[in-house]
């Protein structure tokens, strides 16, 4: 799950994938006429482990031959079960017998490799008059030993057949098999993602596409994130999706003790009066003069009129030093004086001579 075995891309791709780390090699290699096989022909493969499994825990006796329906397989993986759909399994299963893989996972000797196939052969089956009877297969020895080893098997989610992006696919792949139900989750660098992955898209356009699953956040059971470290590397974070809690209640309530008729045959509650904004602003709402403008218009009126006598009846003040001659005008300030007193701007200086 956590290595290149497939092209996540449904166009026909005969480039062969080719990965190295550390003592961990990987070459995948497909033919012109078939082309390589899919990650999503690999439900196929989903399909004949969760078999095999299934028949060793209820006691019956395994093998690597497989006899079923094409209606059980595809049922199985989440497709269609019209002609069309019999046909790409069909192709499926060719691209699965043509591509050929060569690893060293899971080799006693260091240094040695294993070549095989996905499938070694597969045939259809006809009853006695000639109607077919299903389809027989053969899994390779390397798969089948895996799928025997309860350390090498994991479950997976049944809405990862819904998942239409070979990348999406791929990485719920990675996310499950390192991630696991780890609290903390798992940190994998993008260019890391971009080597282990075999695509042939270059690496910008990879990272958009792992940004762009981030945003929609596809994968079930997990959730992703993107860390910048300082030095600007891009990491790939995920974990385990907290289990949801209980229901929440349809209906609730908001805070008003009251229920108001709100012209409709049901009740419905009444939400509390917005006072000040939110945000930046610290000033309540101006007043709505455009729906209640009669209430509004009135209040404004009253204002000016209040305004208007408050300013009548305005006494002249006098100044308490009755030494001095200034007069002073109904608005406050001095009056100019004719006496050649010494006069002050209302931009007065400081420091500058009158």
């Amino acid at each position: 799950m956590a290595y290149p075995f497939f092209s996540l891309s449904k166009s026909h791709r005969v480039a062969p994938i080719d990965f190295a780390a550390g003592s961990v090699t990987i070459r995948v290699e497909a033919v012109p006429h078939h082309g390589m096989a899919t990650i999503w022909d690999a439900d196929i493969l989903i399909w004949a482990a969760s078999q095999i499994v299934e028949a060793r825990d209820a006691g019956l006796r395994t093998s690597r031959l497989m006899v079923a329906t094409p209606y059980e397989i595809l049922a199985f993986i989440g497709r269609g079960t019209s002609l069309r759909d019999y046909q790409r399994l069909k192709a499926a299963l060719d691209r699965l017998q043509s591509t050929t893989v060569c690893t060293s996972i899971r080799q006693p000797a260091e240094g040695r490799r294993h070549r095989f196939s996905w499938i070694n052969e597969w045939k259809e089956r006809t009853d006695r008059n000639g109607k077919p009877d299903g389809l027989e297969m053969i899994v390779p020895d390397w798969f089948y030993r895996a799928v025997l080893d309860d350390a090498l098997v994991l479950t997976i989610d049944r809405v990862y057949f819904d998942l239409t992006g070979g990348l999406d696919r791929w990485l719920y792949r990675i996310v499950r098999k390192h991630g696991g139900r780890q609290r903390d989750g798992w940190r994998f660098d993008f260019r890391h993602l971009h080597e282990k992955s075999g695509s042939l898209s270059p690496f910008r356009r990879f990272a958009f596409e792992l940004r762009d699953i981030i945003r929609r956040q596809p994968l079930p059971g997990y959730t992703l994130f993107l860390e910048v470290e300082i030095g600007g590397r891009l990491l790939l974070a995920f974990e385990p999706t907290p289990p949801c809690g209980q229901a929440v209640n349809s209906l609730v309530l908001s805070g008003t003790p009251s229920i108001v008729p709100s012209g409709t045959p049901a009740s419905c509650y009444r939400e509390r009066k917005q006072g000040a904004t939110h945000g930046s602003q610290k000033k309540n709402r101006a007043l709505n003069l455009e729906s209640n403008k009669d209430s509004n218009s009135v209040e404004r009126a009253r204002d000016v009129q209040n305004l208007e006598r408050d300013k009548q009846k305005e006494p002249i003040r006098q100044p308490n030093n009755t030494s001095s001659n200034a007069i002073f005008r109904k608005d406050g300030f001095p009056a100019p004086d004719s006496s050649g007193g010494p006069h002050f701007s209302s931009d007065d200086r400081s420091g500058e001579a009158p």
